[in-house]
């Protein structure tokens, strides 16, 4: 358990690492060459009649203007960051559905288990890799046969096997921690832009009164673009957070299911 808790952390380390690594490559070749281009342009005049203006000018309602600033970016890496983290967990669901089209325990129609005969079906699973054993249904299963072989009780058996899934949950929760802080880490870093949009808006205004207000337009839309970043991000990484976290409790019911159906249903006691 403690090897499968540290590939964690160093997934968790290298996804982080990697997700800063590409969004700043991306800012530093192409978000923020754009946007510095474009706000060199001119800004459109006002009331000029079409046809007077030559060239092009300002567009502050570009993709690479509304993702310039620093929160923005922060707020991405943290984004591609979370959904690392969920595509890791997602993969891992994947792979324990998969075993619920296995049969680990032959118990045909009409045959029954007798606590006598519990060591001869769990001797299989002791026999799987170590990795495997350690999925949910491989030791789920493994649960039932020894609690059935240990104490002779059905009952017992079933409600192991209700304990172990109930583990799971938690321990599938607890492992979600890191992306529930980054749902709300990413609306917190665009509260951060829309503080620093207002300062600088105030500082500015000063110059507004002499009627230039660019400073003040400027400063206002690093409170709104880094409002809307952060907005669509934490709303994208809920969204597949609330995905997974489907998967995962029909996993667990299949699971429950799986082993109700065959194995438990077939105990008999004498």
């Amino acid at each position: 358990m403690r090897v499968v808790f540290g590939r964690e952390a160093l997934f968790s380390v290298a996804a982080l690492l990697i997700s800063a690594l590409v969004v700043q490559t991306l800012y530093a070749t192409l978000i923020r060459p754009h946007a510095e281009a474009i706000l060199a342009l001119p800004e459109a005049k006002e009331g000029a009649p079409p046809g007077t203006q030559t060239g092009p000018t300002r567009n502050l309602r570009s993709v690479f203007v509304i993702l310039k600033d620093y929160e923005q970016e922060t707020a991405l890496i943290l984004a591609c960051w979370a959904l690392a983290l969920i595509g890791h967990q997602a993969r891992a669901v994947t792979r324990n559905r998969r075993l619920l089209s296995r049969q680990y325990v032959d118990v045909g129609e009409g045959h029954v288990v007798l606590p006598d005969d519990a060591r001869a079906y769990a001797r299989p699973l002791e026999s799987l890799p170590a990795e495997e054993q350690d999925m949910l249904l491989p030791r789920a299963l493994m649960v039932a046969l020894n609690r059935f072989g240990a104490t002779r009780s059905v009952q017992d058996s079933a409600e192991a096997v209700r304990a172990e899934c109930e583990n799971e949950v938690d321990r599938l929760d607890a492992q979600l921690s890191m992306v529930r802080f980054t749902a709300w880490a990413i609306p917190a870093v665009g509260f951060v832009g829309t503080v620093r949009g207002i300062g600088r808006a105030l500082q500015d205004a000063q110059g507004a009164l002499h009627g230039d207000i660019s400073g003040v337009t400027l400063g206002l839309g690093v409170t709104f673009n880094a409002t809307l970043t952060a907005l669509i991000a934490a709303i994208l990484v809920m969204f597949f957070l609330h995905q997974l976290q489907q998967a995962q409790d029909r996993l667990v019911l299949d699971a429950r299911m799986y082993i109700d159906r065959r194995l438990i249903r077939h105990m008999r006691v004498h």
